[in-house]
């Protein structure tokens, strides 16, 4: 089966702002990249708001994942 990718950018409200690509997989994978470095971070690098989307987009994909599999299997 092959993973879709929802891809997200976003940058940061705060001083010094980050420009942050985050890639959502169906498979439940992540990556985020800070666009001006070109390097991968981990949510661990999140802080204040970019912390703050990230868990919002996150608690979507999991509430879709269940509706999914509650359809599936209802």
């Amino acid at each position: 089966m092959k993973s879709t990718c929802e891809n997200f950018r976003y940058v940061e409200k705060n001083w010094p702002r980050r420009d942050l690509t985050f890639k959502f997989y169906t498979n439940g994978e992540l990556t985020i990249i800070d666009n001006s470095s070109e390097e991968v971070i981990s949510p661990n690098d999140l802080r204040g708001d970019s912390l703050d989307f990230y868990i919002r987009r996150r608690i979507a994909f999991i509430k879709t994942t269940l509706l999914v599999s509650q359809l599936k299997y209802a």
